[in-house]
């Protein structure tokens, strides 16, 4: 696909574009519908459709710490350019390429040795990365990182956490009231599972940026395992997926649902296997091939048809997955016979002795006699 958009903005203008992203097909006017998740892209196309809603969510956002945590960021990291950390301002400035996003985001990177990267802000998003995660991460490694939250700018993820952080604020207010805390934690809790969501977007993003997936895989495992990457093997890391899923019974699966309720991202292996599969699927190839949604549609986007693609995705979901509890959803759908077994079987308390009638009356036969062996 050849690069014959015009100039983004004048941030990206003045920069030599042929050294960026010269190798990587460039996705002019791409839509961020064309990578999100089916249950984030949803939920962010109703948001769109929602007269006003940026008014009252930047309202919002006027309670929260942004203003001071930008100030803090300006005062007290240091600000990517092409004369501070110009490897990753290159990166910067080639993922925006990429995907077409209108205006480049302030990039800093802030002293702390725990490998993280957010992106915050509402009218003008600001893209944070740590000295952890600099000093972890190679280069193409990096790269998907930096695609991943200019995803989360061009998808407008912000507002997620603009929302998450104010309920979970007012939550804490009103935890003396029972069923008003109840009730805001019931919304956080799937604000949650919207933001976990917004992070399997934001990675196809970034995979979208590199077009390189065992970089992305091996950013992944590093972040869960360190820099050991000799150490490490990327099919074995997915194999941690693969048993992760399918491995145990009801209760294990109760406790992945538990396990996962209090985060804002997936668990690391879980990325991974989801990012793969997507990167398999014909979807990818066709953005590769330049066949994807434009930003210029996105007003004429459909929600009803965005639920339906989200309820067919987890529909699909329950379908194809190996975890316990959803195969135990798939029998109850299915009128599946003898529940209370199955139930028994799945927590692991295993068949019992199959009863047998006889002379002798219920699980009796005629040859249950003492000192015999049964087969």
């Amino acid at each position: 696909m050849s690069d014959t958009s015009s100039d983004n903005s004048s941030d990206n203008s003045s920069e030599d574009k042929a050294g960026r992203g010269a190798e990587r097909r460039r996705f002019p006017d791409i839509s961020s519908r064309a990578y999100e998740h089916p249950a984030d892209r949803s939920a962010l196309v109703a948001l769109r459709k929602l007269s006003g809603f940026d008014t009252v969510f930047k309202a919002l956002s006027g309670l929260l710490p942004e203003r001071s945590l930008r100030l803090l960021f300006l005062s007290d990291s240091v600000r990517v350019s092409d004369q501070q950390f110009q490897h990753l301002h290159a990166m910067l400035l080639d993922a925006c390429y990429i995907l077409d996003l209108p205006k480049v985001p302030p990039m800093y990177v802030t002293q702390d040795p725990q490998p993280n990267a957010m992106c915050i802000g509402l009218d003008e998003p600001i893209i944070v990365v740590t000295t952890g995660l600099v000093e972890l991460l190679d280069e193409e490694e990096m790269r998907a990182v930096v695609g991943h939250e200019v995803g989360h700018a061009l998808s407008g993820h912000a507002v997620y956490r603009t929302i998450l952080l104010f309920l979970t604020n007012f939550a804490l207010k009103i935890a003396w009231i029972p069923l008003g805390n109840i009730a805001v934690m019931a919304i956080v809790t799937a604000l949650r599972e919207w933001f976990r969501k917004s992070e399997l977007s934001a990675d196809r993003a970034g995979l979208l940026v590199g077009q390189d997936l065992r970089a992305s895989m091996r950013g992944l495992m590093k972040i869960a395992g360190g820099n050991h990457l000799h150490e490490m093997n990327v099919d074995a890391f997915l194999a941690q997926a693969e048993e992760y899923e399918a491995g145990g019974d009801l209760r294990d699966s109760v406790l992945k649902i538990l396990n996962v309720l209090p985060r804002t991202h997936p668990f690391t292996t879980v990325r991974a296997a989801e990012l793969k599969k997507w990167a398999e699927s014909r979807d990818y190839q066709r953005i590769l091939d330049g066949h994807y949604p434009r930003r210029a549609e996105d007003k004429d986007t459909s929600v009803s048809d965005s639920f339906r693609e989200s309820a067919s995705h987890y529909a699909e979901t329950v379908r194809s997955s190996k975890d316990p509890l959803m195969g135990l959803v798939r029998d109850i759908a299915g009128g599946a016979s003898d529940l209370g077994g199955r139930l028994r079987d799945a927590f692991g308390g295993g068949p019992g002795p199959a009863p047998k009638d006889g002379p002798g009356g219920p699980g009796k036969g005629p040859e249950d006699t003492p000192g015999e062996p049964r087969p």
